[in-house]
């Protein structure tokens, strides 16, 4: 295809950022994932709140929505908007702490970068706050798990390669 196929190239072939002025505002949300896998020894520093750094699932929380706020900065061609809600969900499971996002606005662009923004800076979070204890830690599994709103319609990931870990989650989760 050539570049003036392209809305998001200038004539030149460069990238540049979408116009979406003539787009209208409507309701827009998206949820993330990412998976922080850990041995057992640093699950059970996390579970028992014996982490020398503090909470690292509280600590994650905060971080993942101070980065949802500052998406547009983080990316490069995103355009800053105006949230409306942002929850972040940190859960410990059996190889590790699952983080949920989602992330709601009013507005011209979804909210797909903030969710996966979210959900990625809160697995760094994770990562921060347990290396003393293990610098092994992975993370993995950030992905897009469903948005709604705008021209694009929804979408809702079909997702049959990971396993649920519903059954895995254990009692140790933030408190609200």
């Amino acid at each position: 295809m050539a570049p003036s196929e392209f809305t998001h190239l200038d004539p030149l072939g460069r990238a540049r950022m979408v116009d979406v002025t003539a787009k209208c505002v409507t309701h827009r949300s998206a949820v993330a994932h990412a998976f922080v896998k850990m041995s057992p020894r640093v699950l059970a520093a996390v579970r028992k709140l014996e982490n020398p750094k503090g909470d690292p699932l509280e600590v994650a929380r905060i971080a993942g929505i101070s980065a949802a706020k500052r998406t547009s900065e983080w990316i490069p061609l995103c355009h800053p908007l105006p949230l409306t809600h942002i929850d972040v969900h940190p859960t410990v499971c059996k190889n590790g702490v699952e983080i949920r996002t989602q992330v709601t606005a009013a507005a011209q662009t979804g909210v797909e970068m903030e969710a996966l923004v979210a959900a990625a800076a809160a697995a760094l979070t994770v990562y921060d706050m347990c290396k003393a204890l293990d610098k092994g830690i992975e993370i993995a599994e950030l992905y897009l798990v469903e948005k709604t709103g705008g021209k694009s319609g929804d979408f809702r990931r079909d997702d049959r390669r990971h396993k649920n870990r519903k059954d895995q989650v254990t009692k140790r989760s933030p408190k609200r």
